[in-house]
Formats: structure tokens, sequence, C-alpha cells
């Protein structure tokens, strides 16, 4: 066998064409062995291995984005782009999608408010994208579909996993999450630094890179199985062998590091301080991208690897290189008590292995080649040379990066200020933005502007981008955690005693009959040879929660007022004015309800919870009749009506109130302001509302589905597809925990519905893995709606 074959990675070739820093590489798809770049140059380019030698060829280059281009990843071939699609990332806030053969985008993705630094690619035509405005898109097509909030930093890494529904993010706030059908599942805590890069392993399997140079090994399930150490400075990319566990990292130790089974087993170092990105391409050759905007490509093969020229051209570039001992890659150095060159004749212990020496007062690096046998000269150590602030714009300040970060004191004794800058910022407008985020005198602008300018000399300023974004906004918006700390007892009931009044104590489920409606229980004529059609869906109108018994409700709210404290109690008069508002809206009278039962209605519902549910029942009630949802859904009133009901849905609460408040939600569909209403706080809404799954409570259930069901019909007329995207996540998620029937039926009503005429609701179901939710469904004898229901959704799907 050839010495050598199979065992070490030597350079294959160097790619010069972009202007500045390669800040993302991903492998192509089209021409077979491809990869394409993206660089600070505001380009991305697309190289083809060239059959005669051994190098790459530049297909095409690329422009779109009006500033650096930070991320790249490709979009897998569909029936209307065979070849697959590129997009790309940029300073710019913007996403460009490109066809590989058109230097101009297809269509631009518009929607982050900071840099997108990630990109990846899921199946049916799923791109998730990661930004320094704290959140995550999902994006379908030319469609934002659902923003994944809840990171408190920039996130610099994204990756779909490969089981349907599961994403990834990683972030400057050190943590991972998990993400299933859009909400949060779990967070993998464990990294000491923002964290740069995520790869795939396997569907149970990933690995993370980090600012805290280390790479750590998890388990989906949240456990760390390994943590790697190696690199001696931020870590920015990580990628994977093809068919196996080992991987390659880069980072700003100047290096690019290969890992095998588990262990660091070879050491490439490269003549540029910050190596950004690098990709392994189908034939195991890695490509990696640096500050120098050189490309470099290495190989294990013997038939691809470069001429002995090139190699020692390399070589030689490398040993010019100068290290700033300050980024301590060489841990600490002291000149003084450096052995000289005679050092060099030991052998090293291991590959990459570091060793200094001091030559005619000269502090020179090597490394250790195992395959060679010999020192490799790695550059020259210069001493601090000022702040020559690298333009390769490596400091971080709250978790983004910078050309520049000046402490200002503003006077002697005050405290200091951070002022992050880049220079292609507007040097008054950043001035004023810190002026104002830190509460400062606007005195001081023109002292911080030419203080700006004065340290920033020399730098030539790119054509300003138009959108001054101000750097700091973006924190990511609060959403409540997906865990619920409830632990009722399942389906007990609130209430005991015979015979008294229990909300929502009547089942809706009624023996199937043939041709029986799916909601009211009613028969329908069907002729005897009839074969099953679709009646579930899209269903045309709300759901609502009608059945009712006055006397019982009205028999517990005296009881209740009887023992209510003095500043709550109803006077007599009170309930009589609630008996007649509760048989207006029970269809029981003519009379409309009045002003006056709809004030006393209000200062019952504001009880405290633990007597509030006949109140809240006869909210639930009324909310149906046209006068008193123009009432409390208008404009004037409506905010107070909907804090009042999101009140009652915190899981932690009573389960009646819970359901009650559920139902009244269902039941303000009935009219137009109510719709108008419900759509317009669709989010707070069902954010809140799905978090009343946790209780195990079969009414509750009930409840939760018809609100999706009543928002799917609602948003089946309107083509909103951030609504439909939230919906279907809600879907996806209460399918998990639902047990009982009847709810699991108004689920899959509200999935058809949705997914009815939409051909983008259909490719999203079935990215978020509905359909492989939903097949045990299809095969439920009893109620026969479920398995009829399931079948037409999965025709769909």
């Amino acid at each position: 066998a050839m010495a050598g074959e199979g065992s070490t990675f030597r350079l294959r070739c160097s790619l010069l064409g972009h202007g500045q820093d390669v800040r993302g590489l991903t492998r192509g798809l089209f021409p077979e062995g491809s990869f394409v770049s993206v660089s600070r140059d505001r380009t991305a380019r697309l190289w083809a291995p060239d059959g005669l030698n051994r190098g790459f060829t530049e297909m095409h280059c690329m422009s779109g984005h009006s500033n650096f281009v930070s991320c790249v990843c490709i979009i897998p071939p569909s029936d209307l782009y065979p070849r697959g699609l590129i997009a790309t990332g940029g300073n710019d806030h913007n996403i460009c999608i490109f066809t590989v053969d058109n230097p101009a985008p297809l269509y631009v993705l518009k929607g982050h408010k900071n840099t997108v630094c990630s990109l990846s690619s899921g199946k049916f035509g799923t791109l998730l994208s990661g930004s320094w405005d704290t959140t995550a898109k999902v994006w379908l097509n030319d469609r934002c579909m659902m923003t994944l909030q809840g990171h408190t930093a920039a996130i610099w890494a994204v990756k779909i996993l490969p089981e349907q529904g599961l994403m990834l993010t990683g972030s400057a706030d050190k943590t991972i999450k998990l993400w299933k059908a859009g909400r949060c599942e779990r967070t993998f805590t464990g990294h000491e630094d923002c964290v740069r890069g995520l790869a795939i392993l396997s569907e149970m399997e990933f690995l993370s890179c980090a600012n805290d140079a280390s790479v750590r090994r998890w388990q989906i399930s949240g456990e760390c199985l390994q943590v790697y150490y190696g690199h001696t400075n931020y870590i920015y990319s990580i990628s994977v062998f093809p068919k196996c566990k080992d991987f390659v990292t880069t980072g700003e130790d100047r290096s690019l590091r290969i890992w095998k089974q588990g262990e660091c087993a070879q050491t490439i170092r490269l003549p540029a301080q910050s190596v950004w990105c690098c990709c392994v391409l189908d034939n195991g050759d890695i490509v990696v991208g640096a500050s120098d905007g050189i490309i470099r490509v290495f190989t294990e093969s013997l038939e691809r690897t470069a001429s002995a020229e090139e190699i020692q051209a390399f070589e030689n570039e490398l040993a010019q290189a100068s290290i700033d001992p300050k980024t301590g890659d060489l841990g600490d150095i002291n000149a003084d008590d450096l052995p000289g060159r005679e050092h060099l004749k030991d052998p090293g212990a291991r590959d990459g292995q570091t060793r200094l020496i001091k030559d005619n007062g000269k502090v020179e690096a090597y490394q250790w080649s195992v395959s060679e046998g010999r020192w490799i000269k790695i550059g020259d150590v210069v001493g601090s040379s000022g702040a020559t602030q690298q333009t390769s714009g490596k400091v971080l300040f709250e978790g983004k990066e910078y050309d520049y970060v000046f402490t200002i004191d503003v006077n002697e004794n005050g405290p200091s200020y951070k002022l992050p800058y880049n220079i292609t910022d507007d040097p008054w407008l950043t001035a004023y933005n810190f002026l104002q985020k830190n509460d400062l005198n606007p005195m001081f602008l023109d002292q911080v502007a030419k203080f700006i300018m004065d340290n920033t000399k020399g730098q030539t300023l790119l054509s300003t981008s138009n959108q001054f974004s101000d750097p700091f906004t973006g924190a990511g918006r609060y959403v409540p955690g997906s865990s619920s700390g409830s632990s009722a007892i399942p389906g007990a009931d609130p209430f005991t005693g015979a015979g008294r009044y229990v909300p929502g104590s009547a089942s809706n489920a009624v023996p199937p009959v043939g041709g029986v409606d799916p909601f009211t229980g009613m028969g329908a004529y069907q002729s005897a040879a009839a074969k099953v059609e679709n009646i579930y869906f899209p269903k045309k109108d709300a759901v609502t929660f009608d059945q009712a018994n006055p006397t019982q409700i009205l028999g517990k709210l005296k009881e209740l007022n009887g023992s209510a404290a003095e500043e709550h109690k109803l006077t007599e008069d009170d309930l009589i004015i609630l008996e007649k508002l509760l048989s207006a809206t029970c269809n029981t009278s003519t009379e409309t309800p009045t002003a006056q039962q709809l004030q006393t209605l209000w200062r019952a519902v504001n009880w405290p919870e633990d007597i509030v549910f006949p109140a809240l029942d006869i909210l639930r009630l009324s909310v149906r009749h046209p006068t008193v949802n123009e009432n409390f859904c208008s404009e004037k009133e409506h905010v107070q009506f909907i804090i009042l009901l999101l009140k009652f849905l915190n899981p932690k609460g009573k389960q009646a109130n819970q359901l009650l408040a559920l139902r009244a939600l269902c039941n303000c569909f009935v009219s137009h302001a109510g719709q108008k209403l419900m759509m317009e706080q669709r989010d707070e809404i069902m954010t809140q509302a799905i978090e009343t799954k946790s209780g195990n409570n079969k009414n509750i259930h009930i409840a939760l589905a018809t609100l999706t069901l009543n928002y799917a019909v609602c948003l089946h007329k309107v083509n909103n597809v951030e609504g439909k995207a939230q919906c279907l996540s809600v879907i996806s998620t209460v399918m998990e925990v639902v047990q009982d029937l009847e709810a699991i039926f108004r689920l899959l009503v509200a999935l058809g519905t949705l997914i009815s005429d939409d051909t983008n609701a259909v490719q999203l179901a079935k990215s978020l893995g509905v359909d492989s939710q939903i097949k045990k469904y299809a095969s439920v004898s009893e109620p026969a709606k479920v398995k009829e229901c399931c079948r037409f959704v999965l025709n769909l799907l």
C-alpha cells in the first residue's frame, strides 16, 4: 500500500476569486462535485471541478445583496427546479434565492430585522434561517411560514433535522434549542460562550461548536454525550464526513482540524487569522474559506494532491505569516525563555503540536507533521503592533460581530460605555443611537461622532446601506415556556355531588348513526347505497358550545354570591338582571340584552377565580347574541375582554375556568365583530390557549380543538400564511397529547379545512410531519367519523 494514502490531508488547490473574507461554504448538487462560496465582497460563487487537473473553475458569480454575504445553503431539487436552488443570507437582512445558472436572484426573502447568518434546507422546499435579530424563520417557497422566538441573543446556527418537523437553533445566549412544529421542545445548555455551528450526525445525534473553543456531541433527548477540546480560540464552523461520525472544524486559531474516532487526528494551519467556514464534499475532500479571501481544498487522495511546487508555495506563505501573540493561540509567550533552532532536532510527540524557537532575536512558530516526520514553519511571532484592529469583524458585542467596539468614558469618574461600530455605519447615526441607548446628554453628539471618525481613519466606507438598523433592537419577545406546572388529576371534575351544576358535563359524543351531522348529531337524509362522501371539510361555519341549563347556572351563582366577600356581592336586583340576560341570550325571550345587563355581567366575571365560573358560563352563552358580541368585541371594549379571557387560560388556574374561557372564545366566532377580534388577536390567543393542553382534561381538549377548528374556518376564507402555519403548528402539538376521539375528530376537520385548496399549506403540513402523526386514526372503528375524516385528510397529503 502506498504510504500516507487515506491517512493525511494535503493541499489539493488554492482558489482565488473573492475580494474579501470567505464567510460561508456548502457542497453543491449540480454540477457533481461542486460547491458554493459566499463572501464579504457581496458575491456568491459556484465552483465546479475541472476535469483536466486537480483544481476547480468558477462557473458563475451571483450578486443580489447590498452588504456582506454571510451564509449559504442548497435547496434540494423540485419539479419546478430540477437542479435545486441556492439560498444566501446577508448583513442586509435579506435572503436571496438563485438558480444555478443566473447571476441575479430569482427572488428575495425579506422579514428579518438584522443580519441573516445561517441557513438550512429541509424536505418539501422548506428553508430555515437564523438571524442576529434573535429569531429563526421557516420559509416555504417565497413566504415566511413561522417565526421561532425564544432565544435572548443572536442566532448564529440553524439546522433542519432529518425527522420531519424538528429544527435546531444555536445562539449567542449560549444555548441550543430544539423546535418541533414551531414550538421550543427542549433547550440544551453546556456551552460557555456563543454557539457558532451545528452539524447533524443522525436522526438522534448532532454536534455543536462554540466560542468556548469546544465541540459537543448531543443526543436529541437532551444529553451531552461528549466534549472535544483541541482548538485554542473560537470555533466558527463544523462539518461532518459523509456516512460516518468523523468531522472537521475551523476557527479563529488559524487552523482546520480533522477529528477521527473522537480525537483530533490532524491540524492544518493556514496563513490567515480567521478560518471562517468549511464543508466536506461527497468524495471526502475538505473545502475551507478564510479571512484572506482564498478558498483552499484539502484531500487524502494522492492523485488529487497538489504538485510539489504548489505545496511548497503554500508552506512558504505559511512560514511568512505573522502571528500575533495576543490571540493566545500559542499560549503565553515569554521570548526570553525560548530555546534556539537546535530545539527542532527533537521530533514532536503528536500531529499538530506547536513549538516556538528564537533565532537571531526573532520568534518563529513550527508545527509537527507526523506524516512528513518534520517540523513545518507556520509563521513569525510578532510583538504587539499597536491596535491594528483586523477588518474581519471579530469583536463581539452582545453576541454580534463588529469591526470595532470602542470604550467611551463620558466623564472622569462615571461608568464607561461600549460603543460598537462597523465601517459601513454612519458615524453620526451611530453616535446618536449610542447617546439615546445610554441616556446620555445629546450635546456630546459632535464629540462622539468625531471620536469614531478619528479612530477609524483609513478604513474605506463601502456604499452606506440605506437601512440603518439600530444594532441593539431585537431582544426576543418573551414567549412563555412550554413546560407546564399543572399537576391536575386527569379528567377530575372540579365539583362533586350529584345533580349539581357542572360546567360542560354534558358530553358531546353522540352514538353514530348513518349520515349524522358530525357536530350536532342530527340525522341527515342519506340513501341506503350512498358512497362515503366528504361531509367533513372544508368546514364553512364556526362550531359553538350551546348546551345550557339556565336554572342550574343561576342557582350556583346565587349560592356562591352568598359566600362572596362584601365588595363582590351582587344585590337581589343584580341577580334578576342576570336572569333576564340569560333568558334573552338563550332564546327563551325575545328581548334584546341591555347595557345595564352587560355592566352587571362584567362585574360578575371579575369575581375571584375560585367562584367566577357560573358568571363565565353566562358570558359563554350570551356572547353568541349579536348585541353582546358587538359590545364585548367592538373596538372600545375588546382589550379588557381579551385580557380577562386570557387570564383564565393559565394552566395553573382552575380547570373549570380554563374550560369556560376556551368555550367563550369559540362562541365569539358566531358574529362578524367576534371573528374580527379573534383574528386580530390570533397570535396571543393561540399562544396562551395551547398551554391548556397539559391538563389532560378531555373537555378542555375538545374546547381547544374547537377553537383551532374555528380559526381554520376563518383562515380558509382568507389567505393568511402565518395564521395557517400557526394553526398547523397548534394542531401538530395538541395531537401529541390528546386522547379523546371527539377532540381528535375536530382537529382532523381543522386540518382538512386548513389545507383544502392550498398547496402551500399541504407542503407545510408535510414538512411538519403531520401526515405520520394522524395515520393511526385511519383505522379507528368507533366513531366512524374519525376514520372517515382522517382518510380524507390523508388523501390530500
